[in-house]
């Protein structure tokens, strides 16, 4: 038990003690010495166990608060109320409340570098502000099922790709929170096994897919983009050409092209998957390439450089079909006509198809082992895809 006597410690003394040591004021209170510093802590006990608390450093904390708030702790032992928890109610409460749009938005600042491109980081805040807004206001610690069901449930159907992102991103958002100590318990936006028993199963029709041209027209469709002198023309003549995303072939530089060798490397982290993909060219695809090249050019020149510099964008190229008449149709759709045509009127194996495409396949062994046998067998593929594309 401590001892009756108390205020035993001066001023003074709490001042010029070097020796380290521990020191008793009485009544519980002490003083602890030592050569980094000094700081007083408490020592009493509850239901008869023994309990220490921190008081504080002795240069912040003064003899008189030091008492003051051994007093304190005294009298709740007393009542047998445990002064450890009601410490920590205390610092919960004193917590400022943050927000979800507060810690959503912060959290976007924090891993947007992560992000591929610009318009990847701006989905993210547009996504979340557009169709998560209810939820802006509502404390991170708070958000609940109910509630993330209300901002998914109205765009489920009818905007499904927007809606499955939407989740993905606020599950992000309350997984890190809770990271940070800002929440507990599951995550409410989580979805195998709790929001898809709540949400409306989606029937295949409803899937989005690229509209594309039918394999059928392409050679017409083509005859009409390679009458046009556009570098945005020649560009989408290319991805065709290589079955390539738009940002592949959009972004390409002079580096990653061996006209010797009719082979374009696009470098990993230029890749969806961040693996490196080899593409076979065809001779119409080398002699678009041939067009764009210019005594000159540097490795890291963009083959198809916008007009005021830089690469192309992806509207320069939606904006060509709008142009040309085809504006149901995207660019992304072309990769789908190509995986038609292969399917439909060629014997090539679906393994080189989809290599082509750049989709995975297989484990990375296989992978590795089929991408060297695979590579003149995807020549021949695009080859004939050129052929029937016309000229």
């Amino acid at each position: 038990m401590p001892s009756r006597a108390r205020n035993k410690l001066s001023a003074r003394q709490v001042a010029t003690l070097t020796e380290p040591n521990v020191y008793s004021d009485g009544g519980g209170l002490y003083l602890r010495v030592r050569t980094s510093g000094r700081s007083w802590f408490y020592i009493g006990t509850l239901h008869g166990k023994r309990i220490e608390l921190g008081l504080g450093s002795a240069l912040d904390v003064t003899l008189a608060k030091a008492r003051e708030r051994a007093d304190g702790i005294r009298a709740m032992l007393i009542d047998g109320i445990d002064p450890r928890a009601a410490r920590t109610k205390t610092k919960v409460e004193e917590r400022p409340v943050v927000t979800f749009g507060t810690f959503a938005m912060e959290l976007v600042d924090d891993i947007e570098e992560g992000f591929k491109n610009p318009k990847h980081r701006q989905q993210w805040r547009n996504t979340l502000k557009t169709h998560a807004e209810p939820l802006f206001e509502v404390p991170i610690d708070q958000v609940t099922t109910e509630q993330i069901l209300g901002v998914l449930q109205p765009i489920w159907l009818s905007k499904s790709e927007t809606a499955s992102r939407l989740r993905g991103r606020i599950e992000r958002v309350l997984d890190a929170a809770k990271v940070k100590g800002l929440r507990d318990g599951e995550n409410p936006a989580r979805g195998r096994g709790h929001l898809d028993l709540l949400l409306p199963k989606r029937s295949k029709a409803s899937v989005r897919h690229h509209p594309a041209l039918p394999f059928a027209d392409i050679a017409t469709f083509m005859t009409a983009l390679r009458a046009r002198p556009a570098v945005a023309a020649r560009a989408l003549e290319f991805t065709i050409l290589t079955a390539a995303r738009s940002g592949e072939a959009r972004g390409m530089t002079w580096a990653e092209v061996n006209l010797v060798e009719k082979l374009w490397t696009v470098p990993a982290e230029r890749m969806k998957a961040q693996v490196q993909h080899e593409v076979p060219l065809s001779d119409a695809a080398v002699a678009v390439l041939e067009a764009m090249h210019e005594d000159g050019l540097e490795p890291t020149d963009f083959v198809f450089p916008a007009p005021r510099g830089g690469s192309l964008s992806d509207m320069a190229l939606s904006q060509l079909l709008k142009r040309m008449e085809y504006s149901h149709i995207t660019v992304h759709g072309f990769r789908s006509t190509f995986r038609d045509w292969a399917g439909e009127k060629t014997q090539f194996g679906r393994e080189e198809v989809e290599m082509a495409l750049a989709h995975t396949v297989a484990s990375s062994v296989e992978r590795a082992y089929r991408r060297g046998r695979a590579l003149e067998k995807r020549r021949e593929l695009m080859t004939a895809w050129a052929a029937f594309c016309g000229k």
